[in-house]
Protein backbone atom coordinates (compact mmCIF):
# COMPACT_ATOMS: atom_id res chain seq x y z
CA UNK A 1 0.00 0.00 0.00
CA UNK A 2 1.36 3.49 -1.15
CA UNK A 3 2.27 6.04 1.55
CA UNK A 4 -0.27 8.44 2.02
CA UNK A 5 0.80 12.14 1.21
CA UNK A 6 0.81 14.55 4.16
CA UNK A 7 -0.61 17.53 2.61
CA UNK A 8 -0.59 18.89 5.60
CA UNK A 9 3.64 19.23 6.25
CA UNK A 10 3.72 20.31 2.97
CA UNK A 11 1.22 23.38 3.67
CA UNK A 12 2.73 24.27 6.76
CA UNK A 13 6.44 23.98 5.09
CA UNK A 14 5.37 26.85 2.43
CA UNK A 15 3.97 29.15 4.88
CA UNK A 16 7.24 28.97 6.81
CA UNK A 17 9.28 29.48 3.73
CA UNK A 18 7.16 32.71 2.92
CA UNK A 19 6.93 33.73 6.80
CA UNK A 20 11.22 33.57 5.98
CA UNK A 21 10.82 35.47 3.40
CA UNK A 22 8.84 38.10 4.82
CA UNK A 23 11.19 38.37 8.18
CA UNK A 24 13.95 39.61 5.87
CA UNK A 25 11.91 41.74 3.75
CA UNK A 26 11.99 44.13 6.46
CA UNK A 27 15.65 44.63 6.06
CA UNK A 28 14.65 46.55 2.88
CA UNK A 29 12.47 49.12 4.72
CA UNK A 30 15.69 51.34 4.41
CA UNK A 31 16.32 54.50 2.89
CA UNK A 32 15.27 53.73 -0.68
CA UNK A 33 11.53 52.86 0.91
CA UNK A 34 11.39 56.38 1.99
CA UNK A 35 12.76 57.91 -0.99
CA UNK A 36 9.72 55.75 -3.01
CA UNK A 37 7.50 56.99 -0.75
CA UNK A 38 8.29 60.51 -0.80
CA UNK A 39 7.76 60.69 -4.17
CA UNK A 40 4.89 59.24 -4.65
CA UNK A 41 3.58 61.25 -2.18
CA UNK A 42 4.64 64.57 -3.68
CA UNK A 43 3.01 62.98 -7.53
CA UNK A 44 0.73 65.11 -8.74
CA UNK A 45 -0.72 63.18 -11.52
CA UNK A 46 -0.53 59.10 -10.93
CA UNK A 47 1.25 55.89 -10.37
CA UNK A 48 0.97 53.50 -12.89
CA UNK A 49 2.02 49.59 -11.99
CA UNK A 50 3.24 47.10 -14.20
CA UNK A 51 4.52 43.94 -14.44
CA UNK A 52 4.35 40.69 -16.52
CA UNK A 53 2.90 37.12 -15.34
CA UNK A 54 2.60 36.59 -11.92
CA UNK A 55 4.01 40.21 -11.01
CA UNK A 56 1.22 41.44 -13.16
CA UNK A 57 -1.21 39.89 -11.13
CA UNK A 58 0.29 41.30 -7.75
CA UNK A 59 0.69 44.62 -9.95
CA UNK A 60 -2.66 44.69 -10.48
CA UNK A 61 -3.36 44.52 -6.82
CA UNK A 62 -1.07 47.00 -5.74
CA UNK A 63 -2.77 49.48 -8.12
CA UNK A 64 -5.82 48.48 -6.58
CA UNK A 65 -4.52 49.35 -3.01
CA UNK A 66 -3.08 52.55 -3.53
CA UNK A 67 -6.17 54.19 -5.69
CA UNK A 68 -8.42 52.85 -2.75
CA UNK A 69 -6.24 54.40 0.04
CA UNK A 70 -5.86 57.51 -1.43
CA UNK A 71 -3.27 57.31 -4.04
CA UNK A 72 -4.70 57.80 -7.66
CA UNK A 73 -2.98 54.85 -9.49
CA UNK A 74 -4.08 52.29 -12.12
CA UNK A 75 -2.34 49.11 -13.63
CA UNK A 76 -0.81 48.73 -17.36
CA UNK A 77 -0.24 45.69 -18.79
CA UNK A 78 3.37 45.87 -20.69
CA UNK A 79 2.76 43.82 -23.63
CA UNK A 80 -0.59 45.91 -24.38
CA UNK A 81 1.71 49.62 -23.16
CA UNK A 82 3.92 48.69 -26.60
CA UNK A 83 0.85 48.45 -28.38
CA UNK A 84 -0.70 51.42 -27.63
CA UNK A 85 -1.15 51.85 -24.23
CA UNK A 86 2.03 53.92 -23.54
CA UNK A 87 -0.41 56.90 -24.18
CA UNK A 88 -2.09 56.39 -20.96
CA UNK A 89 1.16 57.41 -19.33
CA UNK A 90 2.66 61.37 -19.38
CA UNK A 91 4.70 63.29 -17.69
CA UNK A 92 4.38 63.80 -14.26
CA UNK A 93 3.07 59.85 -13.50
CA UNK A 94 5.32 57.70 -11.88
CA UNK A 95 5.67 54.31 -13.37
CA UNK A 96 6.14 50.94 -10.88
CA UNK A 97 7.74 48.11 -12.62
CA UNK A 98 7.81 45.09 -11.12
CA UNK A 99 10.35 41.73 -11.90
CA UNK A 100 11.57 39.35 -9.86
CA UNK A 101 14.64 38.98 -12.05
CA UNK A 102 14.59 42.74 -13.22
CA UNK A 103 15.13 41.48 -16.87
CA UNK A 104 10.96 41.49 -18.12
CA UNK A 105 12.06 42.19 -21.79
CA UNK A 106 8.19 43.55 -22.03
CA UNK A 107 9.38 45.80 -19.64
CA UNK A 108 12.99 46.97 -20.82
CA UNK A 109 11.58 47.31 -24.03
CA UNK A 110 9.36 50.80 -23.00
CA UNK A 111 12.16 52.05 -20.43
CA UNK A 112 13.90 54.23 -23.07
CA UNK A 113 10.50 56.12 -23.82
CA UNK A 114 9.88 56.20 -19.78
CA UNK A 115 12.93 57.57 -19.46
CA UNK A 116 12.60 59.85 -22.33
CA UNK A 117 9.46 61.17 -21.44
CA UNK A 118 11.76 61.87 -17.93
CA UNK A 119 8.88 59.79 -16.19
CA UNK A 120 10.06 58.93 -12.66
CA UNK A 121 10.37 55.30 -12.54
CA UNK A 122 10.61 53.12 -8.88
CA UNK A 123 11.47 49.17 -9.95
CA UNK A 124 10.45 46.81 -7.45
CA UNK A 125 13.26 43.73 -8.23
CA UNK A 126 14.83 40.20 -6.39
CA UNK A 127 17.72 41.77 -7.78
CA UNK A 128 19.49 44.86 -7.28
CA UNK A 129 22.28 44.38 -9.62
CA UNK A 130 19.57 43.59 -12.88
CA UNK A 131 18.86 46.24 -15.60
CA UNK A 132 15.71 47.45 -14.42
CA UNK A 133 17.31 48.66 -10.75
CA UNK A 134 20.46 49.87 -12.61
CA UNK A 135 18.11 52.32 -14.48
CA UNK A 136 15.21 52.89 -12.08
CA UNK A 137 15.78 56.16 -9.89
CA UNK A 138 15.00 53.91 -6.73
CA UNK A 139 14.63 50.04 -6.76
CA UNK A 140 12.59 48.40 -3.86
CA UNK A 141 14.59 44.95 -3.18
CA UNK A 142 11.96 42.30 -2.66
CA UNK A 143 14.61 39.77 -2.69
CA UNK A 144 13.75 36.07 -1.33
CA UNK A 145 16.01 33.65 0.50
CA UNK A 146 14.04 30.60 -1.66
CA UNK A 147 10.92 30.13 -3.87
CA UNK A 148 8.50 27.90 -1.49
CA UNK A 149 7.61 25.77 -4.61
CA UNK A 150 10.13 22.94 -4.32
CA UNK A 151 11.26 23.07 -7.68
CA UNK A 152 12.37 27.10 -7.43
CA UNK A 153 10.36 27.83 -10.78
CA UNK A 154 6.73 28.84 -9.63
CA UNK A 155 6.93 32.35 -8.08
CA UNK A 156 5.77 31.76 -4.37
CA UNK A 157 7.43 33.58 -1.86
CA UNK A 158 8.67 36.19 -4.62
CA UNK A 159 5.06 37.62 -5.28
CA UNK A 160 4.45 37.05 -1.70
CA UNK A 161 7.12 39.50 -0.93
CA UNK A 162 5.97 41.84 -3.56
CA UNK A 163 2.47 42.13 -2.18
CA UNK A 164 3.20 42.77 1.41
CA UNK A 165 5.99 45.56 0.20
CA UNK A 166 3.21 46.93 -2.04
CA UNK A 167 0.98 46.92 0.81
CA UNK A 168 3.89 48.46 2.79
CA UNK A 169 4.27 51.26 1.30
CA UNK A 170 0.27 51.97 0.39
CA UNK A 171 -0.40 51.86 3.83
CA UNK A 172 2.78 54.09 5.05
CA UNK A 173 1.10 56.74 2.31
CA UNK A 174 -2.60 56.87 3.62
CA UNK A 175 -0.87 57.51 7.15
CA UNK A 176 1.19 60.29 5.60
CA UNK A 177 -1.66 61.41 4.08
CA UNK A 178 -4.07 61.44 7.02
CA UNK A 179 -6.13 59.16 4.78
CA UNK A 180 -9.51 58.76 6.73
CA UNK A 181 -12.21 56.25 7.00
CA UNK A 182 -14.94 59.12 5.80
CA UNK A 183 -11.95 59.21 2.28
CA UNK A 184 -11.82 55.68 2.60
CA UNK A 185 -15.95 55.19 1.73
CA UNK A 186 -15.94 57.75 -0.46
CA UNK A 187 -14.16 55.36 -2.68
CA UNK A 188 -15.98 52.28 -1.97
CA UNK A 189 -19.74 53.68 -2.27
CA UNK A 190 -21.10 50.25 -3.39
CA UNK A 191 -19.94 47.81 -0.90
CA UNK A 192 -20.53 46.92 2.70
CA UNK A 193 -17.93 49.38 3.55
CA UNK A 194 -19.18 52.02 2.30
CA UNK A 195 -23.07 51.14 3.40
CA UNK A 196 -21.14 51.26 6.88
CA UNK A 197 -19.23 54.97 6.66
CA UNK A 198 -21.37 56.67 4.40
CA UNK A 199 -25.14 55.62 5.44
CA UNK A 200 -26.92 58.05 7.85
CA UNK A 201 -29.64 57.66 10.10
CA UNK A 202 -31.84 59.89 8.31
CA UNK A 203 -31.17 57.23 5.24
CA UNK A 204 -32.84 54.54 6.60
CA UNK A 205 -35.54 56.04 8.83
CA UNK A 206 -38.94 56.10 9.44
CA UNK A 207 -40.55 59.25 8.79
CA UNK A 208 -43.94 61.02 8.81
CA UNK A 209 -47.16 58.75 8.64
CA UNK A 210 -44.74 55.70 9.33
CA UNK A 211 -43.07 57.45 12.90
CA UNK A 212 -45.02 55.81 16.04
CA UNK A 213 -46.22 58.55 18.94
CA UNK A 214 -48.87 59.14 20.99
CA UNK A 215 -49.25 61.68 24.03
CA UNK A 216 -49.16 61.17 27.76
CA UNK A 217 -52.58 61.31 28.13
CA UNK A 218 -53.18 58.51 25.99
CA UNK A 219 -54.74 55.22 26.77
CA UNK A 220 -52.42 52.25 27.15
CA UNK A 221 -54.31 50.32 24.95
CA UNK A 222 -54.20 52.91 22.23
CA UNK A 223 -50.59 53.28 22.64
CA UNK A 224 -50.12 49.36 22.20
CA UNK A 225 -52.44 49.94 18.73
CA UNK A 226 -49.42 52.25 17.78
CA UNK A 227 -47.11 49.77 18.56
CA UNK A 228 -48.63 47.29 16.27
CA UNK A 229 -49.86 48.96 13.82
CA UNK A 230 -46.20 50.80 12.84
CA UNK A 231 -44.29 48.02 13.42
CA UNK A 232 -41.59 49.32 14.93
CA UNK A 233 -42.21 47.47 18.57
CA UNK A 234 -42.13 50.38 20.29
CA UNK A 235 -44.03 54.26 20.31
CA UNK A 236 -42.67 57.83 21.25
CA UNK A 237 -44.58 59.26 23.84
CA UNK A 238 -44.38 62.99 23.06
CA UNK A 239 -45.75 66.55 24.20
CA UNK A 240 -48.00 68.66 22.50
CA UNK A 241 -44.85 70.22 20.25
CA UNK A 242 -44.08 66.55 19.33
CA UNK A 243 -40.97 66.84 21.60
CA UNK A 244 -40.17 63.36 22.90
CA UNK A 245 -40.47 62.56 26.80
CA UNK A 246 -40.41 58.90 26.79
CA UNK A 247 -40.53 55.88 24.84
CA UNK A 248 -42.76 52.34 25.16
CA UNK A 249 -41.21 49.51 23.99
CA UNK A 250 -42.17 45.77 23.18
CA UNK A 251 -40.42 44.86 26.35
CA UNK A 252 -42.09 47.28 28.59
CA UNK A 253 -45.41 45.38 27.82
CA UNK A 254 -44.44 42.20 28.72
CA UNK A 255 -43.15 43.69 32.03
CA UNK A 256 -46.65 45.79 32.14
CA UNK A 257 -48.58 42.57 31.94
CA UNK A 258 -46.57 40.72 34.58
CA UNK A 259 -47.94 43.89 37.16
CA UNK A 260 -51.43 43.36 35.82
CA UNK A 261 -52.01 46.71 34.60
CA UNK A 262 -55.30 47.92 33.48
CA UNK A 263 -54.72 48.31 30.00
CA UNK A 264 -57.94 50.25 29.25
CA UNK A 265 -58.27 52.79 32.28
CA UNK A 266 -54.66 53.81 32.84
CA UNK A 267 -52.27 55.60 30.84
CA UNK A 268 -49.32 55.25 28.95
CA UNK A 269 -47.57 58.63 30.61
CA UNK A 270 -47.81 56.30 34.02
CA UNK A 271 -45.76 53.55 32.60
CA UNK A 272 -43.60 54.90 29.78
CA UNK A 273 -39.90 55.00 30.09
CA UNK A 274 -38.42 58.72 30.98
CA UNK A 275 -36.11 60.61 28.88
CA UNK A 276 -35.39 57.26 26.68
CA UNK A 277 -32.09 57.05 24.12
CA UNK A 278 -32.24 58.92 21.01
CA UNK A 279 -29.88 60.61 18.06
CA UNK A 280 -29.67 63.07 15.46
CA UNK A 281 -30.66 61.80 12.25
CA UNK A 282 -27.25 62.94 10.71
CA UNK A 283 -25.62 60.29 12.93
CA UNK A 284 -24.00 57.58 10.87
CA UNK A 285 -25.96 54.34 10.56
CA UNK A 286 -22.71 52.83 11.77
CA UNK A 287 -22.90 55.22 14.87
CA UNK A 288 -26.52 54.85 15.37
CA UNK A 289 -25.54 50.81 15.83
CA UNK A 290 -23.27 50.74 18.34
CA UNK A 291 -25.61 53.85 20.26
CA UNK A 292 -27.94 50.90 20.47
CA UNK A 293 -25.53 48.06 20.93
CA UNK A 294 -24.19 49.82 23.87
CA UNK A 295 -27.72 50.60 25.09
CA UNK A 296 -28.64 47.20 24.82
CA UNK A 297 -32.09 48.26 22.68
CA UNK A 298 -33.72 47.24 19.60
CA UNK A 299 -34.79 50.65 18.61
CA UNK A 300 -33.78 54.46 18.60
CA UNK A 301 -36.14 57.20 18.05
CA UNK A 302 -34.07 60.21 15.97
CA UNK A 303 -34.62 63.78 17.44
CA UNK A 304 -34.00 67.58 15.68
CA UNK A 305 -31.91 69.81 17.67
CA UNK A 306 -34.78 70.88 19.90
CA UNK A 307 -35.63 67.61 20.76
CA UNK A 308 -38.70 67.14 18.25
CA UNK A 309 -38.99 63.48 16.87
CA UNK A 310 -38.24 63.83 13.23
CA UNK A 311 -37.85 59.65 12.52
CA UNK A 312 -37.23 56.33 14.67
CA UNK A 313 -36.08 53.17 13.07
CA UNK A 314 -34.79 49.72 14.66
CA UNK A 315 -32.43 46.81 14.30
CA UNK A 316 -34.25 45.67 12.03
CA UNK A 317 -33.83 48.25 9.45
CA UNK A 318 -30.18 48.62 10.32
CA UNK A 319 -29.96 45.08 9.07
CA UNK A 320 -32.30 45.74 5.71
CA UNK A 321 -29.79 48.38 5.12
CA UNK A 322 -26.47 46.20 5.15
CA UNK A 323 -25.39 48.37 8.06
CA UNK A 324 -24.90 44.81 10.41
Amino acid sequence: MATQFDFCKAGKNVLQIEIDALTQLSNYINDNFTKACQLMLECKQKVVVMGMGKSGHIGNKIAATLASTGTPSFFVHPGEASHGDLGMIEKGDIVIAISNSGEASEILALLPVIKRLGITLITMTGKPESSMAKVADVNLQITVPQEACPLGLAPTSSTTATLAMGDAFAVALLQARGFTADDFALSHPGGALGRKLLLLLSDIMHTGDELPMVTADALIKTALLEVSEKGLGMTAIVDNEQKVIGIFTDGDLRRLLDNKIDIHTQTIGEVMTHSPAVANPNLLAVEGLNLMQDKKINGLLLCDETHRLVGALNMHDLLKAGVM
